[in-house]
């Protein structure tokens, strides 16, 4: 499975997830920046230079309620086959729940990983996650801090986020459906790890807070080899 150091695990058993569309009602603070080098060269071909970062809080979903972190180094460009809109790759992925472990794995084809979570996803907001063998002092260990402030009232959104995870196949293609009201923000972020802090960008940046929303992430399919 396409992964960093940081979504790598040892563990190969989870409880089991129910198949999706997986409907969940949200909160969250999503950033993007100039890719660096180092997020570039995680994804060769046809791509966009910015990178998508976001903390999620999944207030209920078919797994129950749970929190999440997932980064997109750059974004594939639209066509051949990948539909009208850039698609994230995220090769980082961690949330608080066994069982949403489990379905990022099975059902998407995210490397996600446990992880601890502190705070508010709106505000200021930490995730910290053990390394590959489970012990923080191994390889992997890794944070992800944000401090987050909105900017002027919310307003109503409608929109979505599309996926295409790299595999040997091909590409996974899935697409997570939003409606909500969201607010501009500025996001303050720490990142570190084997290779977050060389592609997660420190500083402020620019982001786009989900103050409520519905999200509905459908089912994957595959794009094979020779249509990519």
């Amino acid at each position: 499975m396409w992964s960093v150091t940081e979504s790598e695990s040892a563990r190969t058993e989870w409880p089991v997830s129910p198949p999706p569309p997986w409907p969940a009602e949200v909160r969250a603070t999503i950033w993007w920046h100039r890719a660096r080098p180092a997020g570039r060269a995680l994804l060769r071909g046809r791509t966009i230079p910015i990178s998508v970062v976001m903390v999620i809080d999944y207030l209920n979903s078919p797994v129950g309620p749970y929190r999440e972190v997932l980064a997109s180094p750059v974004l594939q460009r639209p066509g051949r086959g990948l539909g009208a809109m850039p698609r994230m790759s995220v090769p980082f992925i961690a949330a608080d729940s066994e069982t949403s472990v489990h379905g990022g794995r099975t059902h998407w084809h995210l490397p996600k990983v446990l992880a601890d979570f502190g705070g508010d996803v709106l505000a200021d907001a930490s995730v910290s996650g053990a390394g590959v063998s489970g012990d923080e002092s191994s390889r992997g260990g890794w944070s992800v801090r944000t401090q987050a402030k909105g900017i002027g009232p919310s307003f109503p959104i409608k929109g979505a986020l599309g996926f295409a995870q790299p595999s040997d196949e091909g590409s996974v293609l899935a697409t997570a459906r939003l409606t909500g009201k969201a607010r501009p923000a500025r996001v303050q972020v720490a990142a570190s790890g084997p290779s977050l802090g060389e592609w997660i960008a420190p500083g402020t940046h620019f982001g786009l807070q989900i103050v409520s929303g519905r999200m509905v992430t459908g089912p994957s399919s595959l794009l094979s080899v020779g249509h990519v």
